[in-house]
């Protein structure tokens, strides 16, 4: 308890924020603005109906949301967000700091904003305590716009004074230069310090042409693209055009404002236009070549000395004639429908070889170059034709282009593949004979060779730009003794042998190749034949030994005597020498069944042989097995002519064959022999020499299977080969 006694409460007077806080609403309200009273917590305790306006929304007392201020959100001018908490008002109650004229951004509740001015004062007790503080606040964006709308305006005039594309200076009364813009002095090259407060007159290169600028100014006339010339910082001139007008107050000259647009380059085209002009005049008539100048109709406007000489006539003569006056008869009609396309547009330009008649009636090729000039609408003001005589040069190319055809029907006629490249490889010719060998029609452009593939001789690919032609051009020399194999599209491969030649002009250089390929397939299966047939040769010498010795052995064993041995050996030898005929005739290729068939079952049947019937699927066997297959079927047809269907006039034999399949490259061939209508048959009390030959000759030779059986209505063999896939059509 205070020691100090108190005064009356009614005798103590009211603190500001007291009086405030104890006034009727009404008096808030009577101030012209926003008002708002926070207590030394910030807390809102009093504000008028400006304010709630200003913010928005009306703030009620003690609601404990409303601290420092009673708008929805706050800002800085710039845009960033501003806590309540760190705004002018919580600053004053907590620190007594005032804010004059301070600047803030306000959010209502619906997202709008304004700027306003803020006037901040801190409301103290007796004591000296900061009791609260009072904001007066009002809305001053109009004012900020229109304050920045000034602003930009002001800054883009500048701006257009500053940065205008333009030479842009202000000259005063007395010719001082008192302003120049960016361009003005990058025209010039001075700074602003070395331009800026010197006499216009320095800079112009023409006193007469400066003071009579001046004195149109002074009098008030204005310039409009005056021609002068200004010197530049590093001595050069400017040729330039000033635009100006003046400035009068009280009748008394203040200043000119000019504007001053830089022609050098105009100036200097224009003078390189001229300078131009008068050494085309000059070239024109100094020119080897003709030159001339056409209308629309073709008549000729203008013609040089060259012309004249190529033509054989005059100038006056040719200005008098269009140019398919002198044009051949048969060249005038491409050349005049050129023309009109290109008077149309339709075409710029175009380029022709033509004939023309002299009047000696000596006839000259000219190429005719032929372009257009037209006005600045694109309209068509006259033709410019360009001559060159080319006589001599047709005539050159005329007796190449026979010679070229002549050689070209010459390498057709060869009956070998010829070809021709250029220096880069690249096919330029190719004969009938290169279509033929390769396949297909080649392509002018093919890089090194004519072929679809390339392979080695050892069936490795051989890339193009490794192929003998490729080694040839890349190493420039001959290429000889090489082989290669060339692969068609279908498949089928071709050996050959190249010649590739290079070919050099008359200094030397390289030009190209020429290749001629020489199909050596019949020479090559003709090796491998001979190689085959000598293989086969030793291979089958050995084996048909063997078999004969075999033949021999087995026959003797089973013969009831020398006559019997004599007759069954003989038999089989013949058969084995039958097989050994058709191979030799086939060389030693592929044998088809039938045939093979019905030359042992003629042999061995005789006139029984119309009782024979041979039926079957295409089937090509090898020579191993054609072999085999011989000896099988002697040995069952002579039986049945010995013992079976054969033995008989009524008995007949059924020889049958088709394919099993068996896996994905493999079939299995079904032979089937069948007699009917001969003796009765029983089985024999032992196996025989011919079943044991026919099983070697199957079973063990071929690996297939031989199901003999000894049926009373006859003899029936089933023989199952195996053979691979390509043994049949």
């Amino acid at each position: 308890m205070s020691n100090i006694e108190e005064f009356p409460a009614a005798a103590r007077k009211l603190t500001e924020y007291e009086a405030l806080l104890a006034a009727a609403p009404s008096v808030l309200d009577a101030i012209p603005g926003a008002v708002y009273l926070c207590d030394h917590e910030g807390w809102l305790v009093r504000n008028n109906s400006e304010a709630a306006e200003l913010w928005g929304q009306r703030p009620a007392m003690g609601d404990n949301r409303y601290r420092f201020c009673g708008s929805h959100a706050l800002f800085l001018p710039d845009g960033t967000p501003l806590p309540h908490d760190a705004c002018p008002m919580a600053t004053a109650v907590f620190t007594g700091s005032s804010t004059r004229n301070g600047e803030i951004v306000i959010e209502r509740p619906d997202g709008s904003r304004f700027t306003a001015l803020v006037n901040i004062r801190v409301l103290k007790g007796h004591d000296g305590r900061i009791q609260g503080a009072i904001n007066c606040f009002q809305d001053i964006s109009a004012h900020r716009e229109m304050e920045e709308d000034a602003r930009k305006k002001s800054a883009d005039l500048e701006d257009f004074f500053e940065n205008s594309a333009i030479g842009l200076h202000i000259v005063g009364g007395d010719g001082i230069i008192q302003r120049a813009n960016k361009a003005e002095l990058a025209l010039l090259g001075y700074t602003s310090g070395e331009y800026v407060g010197r006499h216009i007159a320095e800079f112009h290169v023409d006193a007469p042409v400066i003071g009579d600028i001046l004195h149109k100014l002074s009098c008030g006339e204005k310039l409009d693209r005056y021609p002068a010339r200004l010197r530049a910082r590093d001595g050069s001139i400017k040729h330039v055009l000033v635009t100006s007008n003046s400035r009068f107050q009280d009748s008394e000259f203040i200043n000119t404002r000019c504007f001053t647009t830089d022609v050098t380059e105009l100036f200097e085209a224009e003078r390189a236009r001229r300078e131009s002009d008068e050494r085309l005049a000059a070239t024109y008539e100094a020119a080897t070549i003709g030159i001339a100048e056409a209308d629309s109709e073709g008549h000729l406007l203008r013609v040089n000395d060259a012309l004249c000489r190529m033509l054989g006539r005059s100038r006056e003569e040719l200005l008098n004639m269009t140019f398919l006056d002198y044009t051949q008869a048969e060249d005038r009609q491409e050349d005049a429908l050129l023309y009109n396309r290109q008077i149309s547009g339709e075409i710029e330009n175009y380029l022709l070889r033509k004939r023309a008649i002299k009047p000696d009636g000596t006839m000259v090729y000219l190429d005719v170059h032929s372009s257009s000039v037209r006005d600045a609408s694109g309209g068509f003001r006259y033709g410019v034709r360009v001559l060159q005589d080319v006589t001599v040069a047709q005539q050159m190319e005329n007796r190449i282009r026979e010679s070229e055809r002549h050689m070209r029907d010459l390498l057709e006629a060869l009956p070998a593949a010829v070809y021709t490249t250029d220096a880069t490889g690249r096919v330029t010719f190719f004969n009938n004979a290169a279509v033929e060998m390769s396949g297909r029609p080649p392509q002018i452009g093919d890089m090194w060779c004519v072929t679809w593939r390339l392979y080695n001789t050892d069936g490795s690919p051989l890339p193009h730009d490794q192929c003998p032609m490729a080694v040839a051009l890349k190493e420039n020399r001959p290429v000889r003794g090489a082989e290669a194999i060339a692969e068609r599209p279908d498949g089928r491969r071709i050996p050959f042998i190249p010649y590739p030649t290079p070919l050099h002009d008359a200094e030397g250089n390289l030009i190209g190749a020429i290749n001629m390929l020489v199909d050596i397939s019949e020479r090559k299966q003709a090796e491998n034949r001979q190689k085959i047939l000598i293989d086969e040769l030793n291979h089958r010498v050995k084996n048909t030994l063997a078999t004969v010795q075999s033949l021999a052995r087995q026959t003797a064993r089973h013969a009831d005597g020398l006559e019997d041995f004599v007759s069954r050996f003989e038999a089989r030898v013949l058969a084995l020498s039958r097989a050994h005929d058709l191979l030799t005739r086939r060389h030693w290729e592929n044998a088809p069944l039938e045939i093979l068939a019905r030359e042992v079952l003629m042999a061995v049947a005789g006139e029984a042989v119309s009782r024979i019937s041979i039926d079957g699927c295409s089937v090509e066997l090898d020579s191993r097995t054609a072999l085999s297959m011989t000896m099988t079927l002697n040995e069952l047809a002579t039986n049945a002519v010995k013992y079976g269907a054969l033995s008989t006039e009524s008995g007949k034999l059924a020889v049958t064959w088709r394919f099993q399949e068996e896996a994905v490259h493999q079939f299995i061939l079904v032979l089937q022999w069948k007699e009917d209508g001969g003796p009765p048959v029983t089985p024999p009390a032992r196996r025989g020499m011919g079943s044991r030959l026919m099983e070697r000759c199957i079973e063990r030779d071929l690996g297939g299977e031989l199901d003999l059986a000894f049926e009373s209505d006859g003899v029936n063999c089933r023989v199952s080969v195996p053979l691979k896939r390509s043994s049949h059509d």
